[in-house]
């Protein structure tokens, strides 16, 4: 009874419950670092124990006011990034320094000192790029050639909450820290109450923040996960940036409140360049914003001349960790995103049913339902390629099982699917239950796995199951018990037809405070409050390693989770959550995913239809024509809605629907293209405008649309009733009409027709993208069909664009398995050569050529050359849409030819 009531009060609401959650002034760490006020800061470097290495600068730092002595090293690292670290010198006791993020150590670089005098030393990083360490007080300035980018500490609101022992006790009085004025006695510090939860902070206060100022520029982005608006705002009248990973039942919208994901990574951008700001710090944080700066004071040194026209003032408070800080000094967008990637890593190529459509609710009812919807897909013509199944498919909430009566033939189930070409998804949450008949409780309790109180007896909180215990995934071997858990002679009923979706993973405890796990629980010797926000990453790193272990290492992993940091993006896709089907969520759909991607959690996607709620038929119709062109691509909905399958809606809508999946069906070769140069460069498939158009300032604060890739824009309808959508066109270049073709020689903002059946989206001139006109039931039987190659000519007559292609689902690729091929055309010959060299044998061949907003070719005939002769084929040429169409060319694409019209 106690469970349901349980329940009852935290799932039946009608929207967020704001009183389970912070504000900052009810954060003590956050008040207290929010009560600094820009100023001359307290702490020095000791010019005196400077030391430099040829990749980085040594020193002490003191804080003047209490003498307490800090570690700061700044350091070069590859590809024109610095590093910015600051530690206790003399700790009480090691402070938390986040594992298992970072891909590796990154490599250093060599740093050159450039000046030195009384007041500062400036290094050198590369050809361009400097840092300005000014000694007293401390203030580190970063330029990329002559332009100052970055400051901190320049506002001088820099804190660091020293280890100490508690105020009164014998330790302060015999350690003398009394006399020296070290154990300040303030509200919050060794004890927080909320909500009727009572945090002991065994360790005091242990804040660390840090002001940086982003020079030059009006707008910084990232940070997520926040459902909000993609340039963020400014917090002055507001709580700042929550970072904190939180299960927020029906978020509210166009606010900092934390979400599922924290990903403490921001990008500045001007028509100077980008910087990017990485700050590797697992704990709670909050960001302050101001937006209304007007230049920095001063200069940096008697070399660089520091002032600047405007500038954004971010605050960083994090309650717990160290100062571990990279500075991307870009310099454009796409550098940063590279730079990024090379600390944290890149997403890896998804299987390629992973990018197709996904059909999911919670939940199915039963075997006889999941093969009853799959067959209404074929039935009504809609490619699908993943089912998927909730909670509810599980033996009482047992992770690993079965409900033996609703899917007494869970593998002729799933290979029912795979005959079809498609695969399912199961849930598999942290939280297990307790239940002394399920082996994963007995084994992680045996094996002393999970994580514990204070006392050292396993901790206990209430999710799905009821009682339940949550594994220490910061304990490799707890991750490797999980993930020994996927091997199918363990997972029963499972094939490698079948993956993963990892849900709850904040870690979500309806009993805990805020609905999660209390700080002072212990993984090991590290409190939960030390790496709350990587639970979740760890987590999906156990899943991720045992798919690799169940297939010994043969085929890709598809994970989805709901809980991210810095570095999941390894190991998962993610989604924005429990979202609403109102006109609302839909638009907050883009810079959610936005925000996402540029912080390296580039396959994202959003609830289709709204996770609550029952969407009517146009919003449902609109969600489906955007979300075609978002990563992830997946329809999915709550318990209590109404069923809301394509076909339960009008036949004019579900035609609607059908045809923007088959849209998205059509564009796969472009998808899976731009998902592995993601995994080359870190750049993202769905970017913002201002990614492929650094130098227009119209974009920076352009919400509603983005780019797929650098071709494609996508400006889809976002409110209720309108049939046609203001698009704002970046650049100067020439844009085609993707579904009619028609040339827009446009720049800047224009309202364009969309009507019911139509999403606005335009072709960028200078591109070919590849597609796949054969639209099948799966995107596994569409994998070996001919390609479709669409060119849109820049206002030269040239093109360029890129495919790629392997077998869609193995590693093989990493040892040469595939064809990676460039595609240029100049007016009228068109190109194609291998990127590198051809590893992979494959059917694929070129069905048909579009040149847009061409002229008639004169003689109606395409000559095409390639390694097996020279041929000519037809070239017919539509008046109406100018379009020259270049039927079956026929080459294969795994060799080089040639064409010319």
């Amino acid at each position: 009874m106690r469970y349901l009531l349980l329940l009852a009060t935290i799932y039946t609401v009608s929207s967020v419950d704001r009183s389970k959650f912070k504000t900052c002034d009810q954060s003590g760490f956050c008040k207290r670092c929010r009560a600094v006020e820009p100023g001359e800061s307290v702490y020095e470097v000791e010019v005196d124990t400077i030391h430099i290495t040829s990749t980085k600068l040594e020193a002490l730092l003191a804080n003047n006011k209490n003498g307490v002595k800090f570690k700061l090293d700044l350091g070069g690292q590859t590809d024109n990034t610095f590093r910015l670290k600051i530690n206790e010198a003399y700790p009480l006791k090691p402070r938390f320094e986040v594992p298992l993020v970072l891909v590796s150590e990154p490599e250093p670089a060599a740093i050159t000192v450039i000046s030195r005098d009384e007041k500062t030393i400036v290094l050198g990083l590369g050809e361009t790029s400097r840092a300005v360490l000014t000694f007293k007080p401390l203030r580190i300035d970063f330029l990329s050639g002559d332009n100052l980018v970055l400051s901190t500490n320049a506002r001088g609101m820099m804190k660091f909450e020293h280890l100490r022992h508690k105020k009164g006790s014998a330790e302060a009085v015999e350690g003398g820290e009394e006399e020296f004025g070290e154990a300040e006695d303030e509200p919050d510090m060794w004890e927080e109450s909320y909500g009727g939860h009572s945090d002991s902070k065994p360790n005091g206060p242990t804040a660390v923040a840090m002001d940086f100022t982003f020079a030059g520029l009006d707008n910084v982005y990232g940070i997520p996960q926040h459902a909000d608006t993609f340039s963020l705002k400014d917090t002055t009248g507001t709580d700042p940036y929550r970072l904190y990973n939180l299960d927020v039942f029906e978020y509210e919208l166009w606010n900092p409140m934390a979400l599922y994901a924290s990903i403490p990574f921001m990008m500045g951008h001007s028509t100077k360049g980008s910087v990017g700001l990485f700050w590797l710090n697992a704990a709670e944080g909050w960001i302050d914003i101001k937006k209304d700066g007007q230049g920095l004071l001063g200069s940096v040194s008697n070399m660089f001349s520091a002032k600047t026209e405007k500038q954004v003032d971010t605050f960083w408070m994090f309650e717990s960790g160290i100062v571990d800080v990279f500075i991307m000094l870009g310099p454009n967008p796409k550098d940063v995103s590279r730079q990024y990637g090379s600390l944290t890593g890149n997403t890896p190529l998804p299987p390629e049913f992973a990018i197709a459509y996904h059909q999911c609710r919670w939940n199915y009812n039963d075997q006889e339902d999941v093969n009853m919807v799959e067959a209404k897909f074929d039935e009504h013509d809609i490619p699908m390629d993943v089912m998927w199944l909730d909670i509810e498919h599980t033996d009482g909430k047992k992770y690993f099982t079965w409900d033996s009566r609703k899917f007494p033939d869970s593998v002729a189930m799933i290979e029912n699917l795979a005959s079809h070409g498609r695969k399912l998804v199961t849930i598999v949450d942290p939280h297990i239950k307790k239940d002394s008949n399920y082996w994963v409780h007995n084994d992680l309790s045996s094996k002393g796995l999970y994580v514990k109180n204070q006392d050292g007896n396993d901790y206990e909180g209430w999710c799905w199951p009821g009682a339940s215990y949550y594994p220490d995934f910061l304990n490799a071997e707890a991750r490797d018990y999980f993930a020994a858990q996927y091997k199918l002679d363990v997972y029963k009923g499972s094939t490698l037809d079948c993956y993963t979706w990892n849900d709850m993973n904040e870690p979500s405890v309806f009993n805990g405070p805020e609905v999660t796990m209390a700080k002072d629980k212990m993984h090991g010797q590290v409190e939960h409050r030390d790496m709350h926000n990587m639970y979740g990453m760890l987590y999906t790193m156990a899943t991720h390693k045992g798919h690799l272990l169940r297939s010994e290492n043969g085929l890709r992993p598809f994970v989805l989770t709901r809980s991210a940091y810095a570095g999941s993006q390894r190991y998962a896709a993610i989604w924005t959550g429990d979202n609403t089907a109102e006109w609302g969520h839909l638009e907050a759909a883009i810079p959610m995913c936005l925000s996402l991607s540029i912080a390296g959690m580039g396959f994202c996607g959003a609830d289709i239809g709204g996770f609550f709620g029952n969407p009517d038929g146009e919003l449902f119709v609109r969600w489906y024509q955007a979300a075609a062109f978002q990563p992830f691509f997946r329809s999915h909905a709550h318990i209590d809605t109404k069923r809301r399958e394509p076909w339960l809606y009008s036949a004019g809508e579900m035609s609607l629907i059908r045809t923007a999946v088959r849209a998205r069906y059509s564009l796969l070769p472009l998808w899976y293209t731009l998902f592995y140069e993601q995994e080359q460069d870190g750049t993202p498939p769905m970017r913002p405008l201002w990614y492929e158009f650094p130098g227009d300032e119209g974009s920076y604060t352009k919400e509603g649309s983005h780019m797929v890739g650098s071709s494609l824009l996508v400006a889809p309808v976002l409110t209720k009733g309108s049939t046609q959508v203001n698009v704002y066109f970046p650049g100067s270049t020439l844009w085609y009409d993707y579904w009619s073709h028609e040339k827009l020689d446009v720049s800047g903002s224009m309202n364009y027709a969309a009507p019911y059946e139509k999403i606005p989206v335009f072709q960028r001139g200078g591109t070919i993208i590849p597609r796949r006109d054969r639209v099948r039931r799966s995107a596994l039987l569409m994998h070996d069909d001919p390609i479709t190659l669409v060119v849109a000519p820049d206002k030269e007559g040239k093109a360029s664009g890129t495919l790629y292609l392997d077998d869609g689902k193995s590693f093989e690729y990493q040892q040469g398995a595939k064809l990676y091929l460039q595609f240029t055309w100049d007016s009228g010959r068109m190109e194609s050569k291998l990127i590198s060299p051809a590893g992979l044998s494959s059917p694929v061949w070129l069905e048909r050529v579009l040149v847009l907003g061409s002229t008639p070719p004169p003689s109606g005939q395409a000559t095409v050359s390639s390694p097996s002769g020279t041929s000519s084929t037809l070239a017919s040429y539509d008046y109406t849409s100018k379009v020259t169409t270049v039927r079956r060319p026929g080459v294969q694409l795994d060799t080089e030819w040639s064409l010319t019209v």
